[in-house]
Parts: C-alpha cells; sequence; structure tokens
C-alpha cells in the first residue's frame, strides 16, 4: 500500500486522477455548453479525447511489450493516416517517449542497472542532435510548406520500411557480450559500472569498447528522433549492445533514460513553436500510463513472437500511409482508397500470421 505513495507510482496516481477529473469537467461542458459557431460540438470532442486515450494506451501496451518506444508507432501513425500537422504529431510524439521514459527511469536507476555515466556522456550527443533535429523541422515545416509535409512523410516512410525489414532480418542481440578489456574512453571516463544481477545472482562486471564509434552513432540517431517525433529505443539498445559491448539489460535500461533526457531536450523547438496542444497530448500521456502499467502486466505471460510479428505488421501499414500519403501530396498519384487500405492491411497481418506459425520456437 505504501508504493501507491512513493515514486513512481505517486505520479502515476497523480496523473491518472487528473485525467479522470478532467474527462468528468470535459463531460460536464459537453451536456451543458453550446458548441461555439463552426467548432467542435462538445460531445464530439469528448468522444474524440477517449479515442485518444483507448488509442494511446493500445500503443504503449504493444510498445512496452514489443520493447520499443511508443513514438515509433504513434508519430507514423498520426501523419500517415490524420490530417494532423506533422509538427503537432511529432511533438506529441516525443513527449509521449519523453514522459514513458522519466517514469521509467527512476526505477532502473535506483536499481543499478543502468549505468548514470555512460547515460550522462551519450546523453550529450542524444540530447544535441535531438534539439537540432527538432529545430530542424521546424525549419523545413517553416520554409518548405506542403513540399516539407509531403518530403517529412515520404522520409519517414522509408524509415520505417528499413526498419520493418531489419525487424524482420535483423541479427540477433547478444545478452552478455565478451569484452576482454575496455577502450581508452571508458576508463579515462570511468564508465564501467557494476550491478547486481538478479538472476545470476551475483554482481556483474562489464567492460565497453568503441565508445567513440557508439557517440556518434548516438549523434544520428538524436537527429532522426527529433526530426521525426519518434523515441530512439529500436536504434539505442543494439548499437550499445554491438557497438559497445554492453549487456543487453543495460542497453535496454540506458536507452529509457536517454529517450527520457534527451527527448526533454528536444521537445523545447516544438514548444516555444507552439506545436505542442496540451489538449491533444494529455489524453495521450494518460492512455500510455494505462497501456504501459498493462503492457508490464502482460510481458510475462504473451507469446514474444506475437507481437514482434504484430509490430512489423502495424509498421508495414503505417509506412504504406505514409509513402502513399506523401506521393499523394507531391500530385505524383490520387489518394488511395480506403478499400485499398484495409485491403494492404488485411494482407500484411496475414503475412504476419503465416510468418508466425513458420517460426521453429515463438514462445
Amino acid at each position: 500500500m505504501n508504493k501507491l505513495f512513493k515514486p513512481p507510482w505517486l505520479v502515476l496516481n497523480i496523473l491518472v486522477l487528473l485525467s479522470v477529473f478532467s474527462f468528468i469537467l470535459i463531460g460536464v461542458a459537453a451536456i451543458t455548453l453550446p458548441a461555439p459557431e463552426g467548432g467542435m460540438a462538445g460531445v464530439s470532442l469528448l468522444g474524440c479525447l477517449l479515442g485518444f486515450f483507448l488509442m494511446g494506451a493500445a500503443i504503449a501496451m504493444l510498445a512496452i511489450i514489443g520493447g520499443i518506444g511508443g513514438g515509433v508507432i504513434f508519430s507514423p501513425l498520426i501523419m500517415g493516416f490524420t490530417p494532423v500537422d506533422s509538427l503537432i504529431a511529432r511533438s506529441t510524439g516525443l513527449i509521449v517517449g519523453v514522459f514513458s521514459g522519466l517514469i521509467a527511469t527512476g526505477t532502473v536507476m535506483r536499481s543499478g542497472l543502468a549505468n548514470l555515466k555512460m547515460v550522462i556522456f551519450l546523453c550529450v550527443a542524444f540530447g544535441a542532435a535531438a534539439f537540432t533535429g527538432a529545430l530542424s523541422a521546424i525549419w523545413v515545416a517553416s520554409y518548405l510548406g506542403d513540399t516539407g509535409e509531403a518530403l517529412v512523410r515520404l522520409l519517414l516512410g522509408i524509415l520505417i520500411t528499413c526498419m520493418v525489414i531489419y525487424f524482420i532480418f535483423g541479427g540477433r542481440k547478444i545478452e552478455w557480450p565478451k569484452i576482454k578489456k575496455s577502450d581508452k574512453i571508458t576508463i579515462a571516463l570511468n564508465l564501467r559500472q557494476p550491478y547486481y544481477e538478479p538472476s545470476l545472482g551475483k554482481v556483474m562486471v562489464y567492460d565497453l569498447i568503441h565508445m567513440g564509434w557508439l557517440f556518434l552513432s548516438i549523434l544520428i540517431v538524436g537527429l532522426i528522433s527529433g526530426f521525426f517525433g519518434m523515441g530512439a529505443g529500436w536504434a539505442m539498445v543494439p548499437f550499445q549492445n554491438f557497438i559497445a559491448g554492453a549487456p543487453l539489460k543495460v542497453a535496454a535500461a540506458n536507452s529509457v533514460s536517454l529517450v527520457g533526457m534527451g527527448g526533454s531536450i528536444a521537445i523545447w523547438p516544438y514548444f516555444m513553436m507552439g506545436a505542442l496542444i496540451p489538449l491533444f497530448a494529455a489524453p495521450w500521456l494518460a492512455g500510455t500510463v494505462a497501456g504501459g502499467l498493462a503492457g508490464s502486466l502482460l510481458l510475462v505471460r504473451i507469446k514474444a513472437g506475437f507481437i514482434r510479428w504484430l509490430l512489423i505488421a502495424l509498421m508495414g501499414f503505417s509506412a504504406w500511409g505514409l509513402i502513399t500519403r506523401a506521393m499523394a501530396m507531391f500530385h505524383w498519384i490520387n489518394p488511395t482508397p480506403y478499400w485499398l487500405d484495409f485491403s494492404i492491411l488485411a494482407l500484411l497481418f496475414l503475412f504476419a500470421g503465416t510468418s508466425l506459425i513458420k517460426e521453429p520456437n515463438h514462445d
């Protein structure tokens, strides 16, 4: 019972209570107040907010179980299949990723699993690059107009397609990389940090290598994250694991903290631009909390292979929507009809289901 009044549960409970209170107030206003001329009726607005909450919960649940940031699903879906301005979609995607990252940071830091020195070192690269990426996004939107909107969607569609290919054919992560000796940067900055591994019942001491290359890689990831409003866990976890030789759990814990800390820097250009709208972002944040909690409970029971292929199908569908919408904005093709979009979604789910069945071990 005492846990409910301690971080991070205290923060979660306050947010949930505020969200419930806000929905009640909006519901009362929707019933009693007339709609402004040319504006949305209160009942319709309440329905949209509830829809945002439910979609946010579903996205967060899939993201937690699939081990990727919610922004990887959120931003492509919103930009690919809604008329929402891409700056608003990207700023909301960033704040959703930041919020989930900051909530989880306290837990991984207290456990000693996250390497604080390594996180601070990499956050210099990620934060600066993400801020630069966000400024670039605003410049594109300000000076290129509709052409910039189409270009962003096209580039994001290509990026998501590459991610889908990686998730299908990507190499296997190594839980405990064998590193004989740390590199000079690791030794000079004393980046090694032992931690207690409950599954093995002992303190794990690990070395790190190629930190310079990892720093440059995180710079690139930060630019992509800030520009497209996406979480970066999909890249930071394998980069830390493959390049630097960090244990997989440490890489995942570091990634959570980096997304929270670095994303907080990247959100400021969008905030100053007025692209972060509280009424639009709030239900997504509340849904992220509910979905994240539900996802963490389901994580130990659900089949990993099922979620992996479900994510592949959803991301493939997002890539389809982004690319076709961009091509229509460039007037290269006519807007795709709804029946074609749903047919593509059905084919992707059929492909995912067939691939899951063929896996020799998908438990």
